[in-house]
């Protein structure tokens, strides 16, 4: 069990043969399936997860890292007290989030919160922008067990020819532009947009007409924080755990759950998108 446990875990919604584990450990197929019954409960139990049996030929079992409301509270709780340390703040108003997303074990337990909230959209890849998104958006698609795609702010030549699109920034109203090589998505595809910050929604908003080109479609935004102003955000339709409302007299951040937390009581299963308000 130790041994089915540690495979499951370390691959989220991979999909294994019940076959191949009992050719690994020597066991019959009813025996993995005993033990697969045991493990179910004891993970549902304890509030690891979740854990699929899928019948058929090309069928076997998955584990799911679904986050309970309660867990999904509590992370969010925890981020806002170490957000209101003193000397959050930085010039400009600025918040400083980097030690948190850098930090290898926040960054899974956030991922699998996205994974959680974003589980009925199912997307084919997750996709963020250089650089800070990078370690949420990295831990979200290992979650759903798909690539990751980063768009950039300029090009690659290794990463061969390209799409870029400009957009204006919701926060600064400045034109900029985001470049995506051209096999980085295929046509067709769901995509999820994770992110660290929403200020203006510009870049969300940009995102949008970037996966226009490569007609994909984004089925949801997620983003670590968002800022009270401006108040008129760029895109309708995103979802933030945490509320920047601004800087509080010792530099410490003032920051709250978001609304939606309060209002849906954390709950999962939001469809991939939701409303600000």
């Amino acid at each position: 069990m130790v041994v089915m446990a540690e495979r499951l875990m370390a691959e989220p919604n991979r999909l294994h043969a019940l076959a191949d584990f009992g050719a690994r450990l020597g066991a019959a197929k009813s025996t993995i399936s005993e033990d697969l019954g045991l493990l179910r409960a004891v993970v549902e139990r304890f509030g690891l997860g979740r854990i699929e049996t899928v019948p058929g030929a090309a069928g076997g079992v998955r584990y799911r890292p679904v986050r309970t409301s309660a867990q999904i509270r509590a992370l969010v709780e925890r981020l806002c007290a170490r957000l209101r340390e003193p000397g959050r703040v930085l010039p400009g108003g600025f918040l400083h989030t980097t030690d948190l997303i850098f930090t290898p074990s926040l960054a899974e337990e956030i991922g699998e919160v996205f994974a959680t909230l974003f589980e009925d959209v199912q997307p084919d890849a997750v996709l963020t922008m250089e650089v800070k998104g990078i370690p949420l958006a990295l831990m979200t698609a290992r979650a759903f067990d798909v690539p990751l795609v980063t768009a950039r702010r300029g090009g690659r030549v290794t990463e061969g020819p390209a799409v870029s699109v400009n957009y204006v920034s919701g926060s600064s109203r400045m034109v900029q532009s985001m470049t995506l090589p051209l096999r980085a998505v295929p046509r067709g595809a769901r995509v999820l947009f994770i992110d660290d910050v929403l200020r203006g929604g510009g870049t969300a908003r940009g995102v949008y007409d970037l996966m226009r080109e490569f007609a994909a479609e984004v089925v949801g935004v997620g983003v670590l924080v968002e800022t009270e102003h401006p108040a008129d955000k760029m895109l309708d339709r995103y979802l933030a755990l945490v509320t920047y409302h601004g800087g509080g007299a010792a530099g410490e951040g003032l920051v709250s759950p978001s609304r939606w937390l309060v209002d849906a009581g954390g709950g999962g299963g939001l469809g991939g998108a939701v409303h600000r308000r």
